[in-house]
């Protein structure tokens, strides 16, 4: 019996497997709103038989926007445009997801295709925020820092985002925390450096996350999932790390989050980061272990015995694949076969199983 293969339930929800999608940005909205690109890319992935197909990081803020070209959930449109994504992804057996976020300081930029470079006002582009005045890169915009008394609009943008989720008819939705996008922002000390509430010890710096998780967790349905991805370290002295993110995975626990998806970087340009096979993967061991809680995998999870061994020996509950699924939206079904599991095929194809 594969266990990678079998079905997996939280909550009221079960997934047919634990083969997830990772949120993967596409760079092809217009205005926020779904194209076709998008039906085609996400249907694609739920056909191939994955468990769960996560949409890419969906701002809750116009300005919250990696680029021009980012999904969007800050208005009641986007949700009727994303009903059928949904509908598509579950009509093939997939559980339909979504993670909501904000990129901070490290908004307004072009697609990676054109260069990723800070884009001017007169290019499109627009005024970018964060915790501290403390560019991303040398050649990044200064962020204005949010006030304090701003927050607690802000965190309504994302509790809003949570409903808009709901309505479009997804059962899982995932809190973007990592990749130096604007909660992690507030998370690190090489970001933050506030002298508020907001900022300085490990208390205040989790605050605004915290709030925010609080929020959404009090619209988000009690009987469905809430995920929440993190960076569990900068790769940096002096910045976020494990041991932080072990402490901040319990408090999300006891706030009702369901599953902590463990990533890593993404917060300053010149991180050291040891990539490699599965380099990810104990962080979510560790906190899985110590506070008691699901984990998912993620980076550099390619091969299906590797991720049958990451799930079956409890490493972590469920393995989110990004590249590997670009490269080949049918790898779940060719996994199934190579760990002698079933797996779903859809009827058109269901020729081509043997």
């Amino acid at each position: 019996m594969s266990l990678l293969f079998s079905p997996w339930t939280l909550r009221s929800l079960t997934f047919r497997n634990r083969v997830f999608v990772s949120p993967m940005c596409q760079y092809s909205s217009v205005d926020g709103f779904p194209t076709a690109w998008h039906l085609v890319h996400l249907g694609s992935r739920a056909v191939g038989g994955a468990g769960l197909v996560m949409v890419e990081a969906s701002a809750v803020t116009a300005d919250g926007r990696i680029s021009p070209g980012d999904m969007g959930l800050w208005h009641g449109d986007h949700a009727a445009a994303l009903k059928p994504i949904t509908q598509f992804i579950k009509s093939q057996g997939a559980v339909p997801a979504i993670q909501i976020a904000h990129a901070g300081r490290k908004a307004s930029v072009e697609a990676p295709w054109l260069g990723g470079n800070a884009l001017a006002p007169s290019q499109g582009g627009w005024e970018v925020r964060g915790p501290s005045a403390l560019p991303f890169g040398p050649q990044s915009p200064r962020p204005k820092p949010y006030a304090a008394e701003e927050l607690p609009d802000l965190i309504a943008t994302f509790r809003n985002a949570a409903r808009r989720a709901w309505e479009a008819g997804f059962e899982v939705l995932e809190i973007h925390m990592a990749h130096g996008y604007l909660l992690h922002e507030f998370l690190s000390p090489l970001s933050n450096q506030r002298t508020d509430l907001y900022g300085g010890s490990y208390a205040n710096r989790i605050r605004l996350p915290l709030a925010v998780t609080e929020a959404v967790r009090e619209v988000w349905p009690e009987a469905f999932p809430l995920f929440v991805r993190i960076s569990a370290t900068d790769w940096a002295e002096g910045g976020w790390d494990i041991e932080q993110s072990v402490t901040l995975a319990h408090a999300l626990k006891e706030r009702g989050v369901d599953l902590i998806d463990c990533s890593s970087g993404g917060l300053i340009p010149d991180a050291k980061i040891p990539a490699g096979p599965g380099f990810q993967t104990p962080f979510a061991t560790r906190i899985r272990q110590e506070v008691n809680i699901p984990t998912g995998a993620v980076g550099l999870i390619t091969d299906p015995m590797q991720a049958e061994h990451i799930v079956a020996t409890g490493l972590a509950d469920c393995v989110f694949l990004a590249r590997e699924l670009l490269r080949d939206p049918y790898w779940p079904q060719r996994a199934a076969k190579a760990l002698h599991a079933q797996a779903d095929w859809p009827l058109p194809y269901d020729r081509a199983r043997i």
